[in-house]
């Protein structure tokens, strides 16, 4: 005799993306600047067209750091050729809002 198995199915609606709260470019950019800010070279802001390595103060360790704590805040992943693409700020900044649209 056959045992029959019953499974029960469940639907689960994924909150995280439905809920996620709207973010902007301005506050993409801002953040990224605030993380950026401890490694200014000198009193010149950061902006947009800020080169992440060549005007800050960063090696690629802390720059794959930083990029992980933008994955956990933004609840993206970023994939590694992606980010060997990105060179300033404002680049970064579309890198993450449109992998953000892209969930």
């Amino acid at each position: 005799m056959r045992a029959s198995h019953k499974f029960k199915v469940y639907e689960f609606a994924d909150d995280a993306m439905t809920d996620a709260p709207t973010v902007t470019r301005d506050d993409v950019r801002a953040d990224i600047c605030r993380r950026l800010d401890p490694f200014r070279t000198d009193a010149r802001p950061i902006t947009g067209v800020t080169v992440i390595t060549k005007d800050l103060n960063i090696d690629s360790l802390a720059v794959m750091d930083m990029v992980m704590e933008l994955e956990d805040t933004y609840d993206i992943s970023i994939p590694l050729n992606v980010v060997a693409e990105i060179h300033t700020v404002d680049e970064l900044t579309d890198t993450v809002l449109k992998i953000r649209g892209e969930r």
